[in-house]
């Protein structure tokens, strides 16, 4: 039964996908488009062997602003605070009325590999659901068949490229322009130690209706990059083929995999893009990642900014906050001042625990030099002390 409604999230391997060729070489430029403030426009160069190809990826502005609200947000949905959900949800609506594919099934866009993005999370959801589909080191991917011999939607779920993965299969067929109805026939584990798969232990064909279920597509994009589907148990999820770089390097950093690598890589395609000087941003900013690992003092995680919240305000305020329990925080208080490009000094020396108007002080003082790498209006990139910080932005402003 687990694997049934594992099944159900409208995830699919069952054809074999394109080779992954090693010797590809991509090169990655993330720009702003001038049609419209929020477009996400990247060109993609590979290079195979001796073929060359250009592919122009692009989202439109409507698409950018889900993706826009899916930053920063864990476990796909799971962790998801009540203003995330309401900034997917408002963004879900506006493409699902917008001129995206008509009849998705019939279309060609539909076909292949997709990776999860993000999906709500009702009540029916299924021990083997919530297990896997929340936890940020797996990988949720679903192909789409349906225009072959044998057409299929499946499920996998890529523990790692070490581990393998776990595969739930279905036949399916197209309804109408919008609905694919299928049945679930055979699902395996595929470990890489084992020249074998291991079958899941589900009896499908006694299952009967169980083993049944339909999604519908209620938004396909017109570069066929971005899906949204809706399952028969209320389910949304949002799917896509290509994920833009700051997604490529959030979910490195939820995996815990190669984060130095990812921020280089990040870095040098967002400089190789012409990026002009980076400023320090207003708003309340989570630290999701840093490269110096939390020492056995609390306080000096805390006051190095190894923890917690940065709130930046236009004003040249900066602040530490890390909430501790049952309402008791510790902040700590100080001032930037720009000296450079993308450099900023920055004097820590105002820090206490607080619990409502009352405060203990705690004797700290605090110097360095702030080196924003990368910012936007949604993730931040610094360094100082010689640690590298990466930021997600959670609050449009100041409100403390």
């Amino acid at each position: 039964m687990a694997a049934v409604e594992l099944a159900n999230l409208g995830l699919r391997f069952g054809r074999q996908a394109p080779a992954f060729n090693p010797r590809a070489r991509c090169q990655f430029r993330f720009q702003r488009p001038s049609g419209g403030k929020h477009g996400i426009c990247r060109r993609i160069s590979c290079s195979v062997v001796d073929q060359q190809q250009e592919v122009q990826v692009s989202f439109t502005p409507e698409e950018s602003s889900l993706i826009e609200a899916l930053l920063g947000i864990q476990g796909r949905g799971r962790s998801a605070s009540p203003q995330q959900l309401q900034d997917v949800e408002r963004a879900l609506q506006v493409l699902e009325v917008s001129n995206g594919v008509p009849d998705p099934t019939s279309s060609s866009l539909i076909e292949g590999r997709w990776q999860l993005m993000f999906t709500t999370r009702p009540g029916t959801a299924s021990p083997i659901q919530r297990t896997f589909v929340g936890v940020d080191f797996f990988s949720v991917f679903q192909e789409v068949y349906l225009q072959t011999n044998d057409p299929r939607v499946s499920n996998i779920v890529k523990f790692s490229d070490v581990i393998g993965e776990l595969k739930v299969e279905a036949v399916a067929s197209a309804k109408d322009g919008k609905r694919i109805l299928f049945q679930f026939d055979r699902a395996a584990f595929s470990f890489k130690f084992l020249p074998f798969k291991v079958p899941y232990p589900v009896p499908f064909r006694l299952l009967g209706d169980e083993a049944k279920g339909w999604l519908d597509t209620t938004y396909l994009s017109q570069t066929g990059n971005l899906r949204i589907s809706k399952g028969n148990k209320g389910t949304t999820f949002v799917l896509q083929k290509i994920t833009e770089p700051r997604q490529k390097l959030l979910s490195a950093i939820s995996k815990g995999t190669k984060v130095r690598e990812a921020i280089e890589e990040f870095i040098s395609l967002e400089t190789s893009a012409a990026r002009g000087e980076s400023k320090l941003i207003e708003g309340e900013w989570d630290m999701i990642w840093s490269s110096q690992t939390e020492t056995d003092s609390w306080i000096e995680n805390a006051a190095n900014g190894l923890m917690g919240k940065q709130i930046v305000k236009a004003n040249g305020e900066l602040k530490f906050l890390v909430d501790i329990v049952l309402g008791i925080r510790f902040a700590m208080n100080g001032t930037f001042v720009k000296s450079g490009t993308n450099l900023y000094d920055v004097t820590m020396d105002d820090a206490a625990f607080r619990a409502g108007p009352y405060g203990i002080p705690v004797e700290i003082i605090s110097k360095f030099i702030l080196e924003v790498l990368y910012t936007d209006e949604k993730l931040r990139i610094t360094k100082y002390n010689k640690v590298i910080f990466v930021h997600i932005r959670v609050d449009g402003s100041e409100k403390k």
